[in-house]
């Protein structure tokens, strides 16, 4: 805890004054007393009170005091606040293995539904923007609470050449930079991350292969981590060789790989064996702060996107507690003097 204002700390001098004020005046009554002939007479015009219970006033009201200084000191307590507003970027791979028939029917409709339902989880919630990659990547959506416009977009992924993950958690920190100030774009200096623990947002990496061209992943992860944004990486896929087959919608044309494939209506093009690089995605992972999750089939990719924290940020921040210590301070003081006021209240002796 820390205060605003610790000088009003000095405050608090104001109680052993009060005790020696107290102290004289009781010295005073005593006095008086014993100019009065008969004990048995003071004692009968005083209020029926044990000793115990003479003290809880003056306790009551020394307490009350000290919560009132340190009230007026401002005390400030770090406390962890969740943000309501986070921000989650989907960072989707768009790559030809996607196209492997490992995954019923293939991967990347197995992929486009887990991230429609994923998305459908979060309505009314965080911003969701889309990032596709392939060997290059790019922002699809940016980050938004439309619901459908998100899973529209998804309805029209389309697959290419190359895996650029370093490029996809690049184009990520861009995408969330434009809707969150605290969060440096690439090319700028971060700074400190702006604040403690982590940003109000999150990249989510889906791949089924390695980083074949572009930025290098760790490298990314580094820019990522600088700025407290936590990625979350999952592997998709088996390690069975499997055929590749695409219908025309899915299909946006490799170029010179594989010799080509004509779009029209799809095609089934040889085994893909590529294997997932999960010591990359793990490494990822542990330098933002985020995890690693591996999915074999759409079930298990759907429970781990489901896995996911429902809110993306863990900040401390500094809340003003003085309302509370006030607040505290007036009732132990309000109820010292009532209590003070009614035991001592003036009686009428019993005839």
């Amino acid at each position: 805890m820390v205060f605003s204002w610790p000088w009003a700390l000095l405050s608090v001098l104001i109680i052993p004054l009060i005790f020696v004020i107290r102290e004289w005046a009781r010295r005073r009554r005593r006095r008086a007393a014993v100019r009065v002939t008969s004990i048995a007479l003071v004692r009968s015009a005083l209020p029926g009170r044990t000793r115990w219970t003479r003290k809880i006033p003056p306790a009551l009201f020394v307490t009350g005091l000290a919560l009132l200084a340190v009230g007026a000191a401002r005390p400030q307590a770090s406390v962890p606040v969740p943000q309501t507003s986070a921000t989650i970027l989907l960072a989707l791979d768009t790559s030809g293995s996607m196209c492997s028939t490992d995954v019923d029917p293939n991967r990347i409709t197995a992929a486009r539904k887990a991230a429609a339902e994923f998305i459908e989880s979060q309505r009314g919630g965080p911003r969701i923007g889309l990032v596709t990659f392939a060997g290059t990547a790019g922002l699809l959506v940016p980050p938004t609470d439309d619901t459908d416009s998100l899973i529209e977009a998804l309805d029209g992924l389309t697959t290419s050449r190359g895996t650029a993950v370093g490029q996809a958690i690049l184009a990520s920190i861009d995408a969330i930079a434009d809707v969150d100030p605290s969060v440096a774009p690439t090319g700028a200096n971060p700074g400190d991350g702006g604040g403690e623990g982590y940003a109000g947002a999150a990249i989510v990496v889906l791949t089924d292969g390695a980083n074949t061209q572009g930025v290098d992943p760790s490298t990314a992860a580094q820019e990522a981590a600088q700025r407290r944004v936590r990625v979350f990486t999952i592997g998709f896929g088996t390690t069975n060789p499997a055929s590749m087959v695409c219908d025309s919608s899915q299909f946006g044309g490799f170029g010179g790989w594989g010799g080509g494939f004509g779009g029209r209506g799809g095609f089934d093009r040889g085994r893909n064996i590529r294997m997932i690089d999960e010591p990359s995605l793990k490494q990822i992972a542990r330098t933002t702060g985020g995890a690693y999750h591996r999915a074999e089939n759409a079930d298990q990719l759907q429970s781990a996107l489901g896995s996911l924290p429902s809110r993306f940020t863990v900040i401390r921040q500094r809340v003003d507690t003085a309302a509370a210590f006030a607040a505290g301070g007036a009732v132990l003081v309000t109820a010292a003097l009532s209590l003070s006021l009614w035991w001592n209240r003036p009686r009428t002796p019993a005839r």
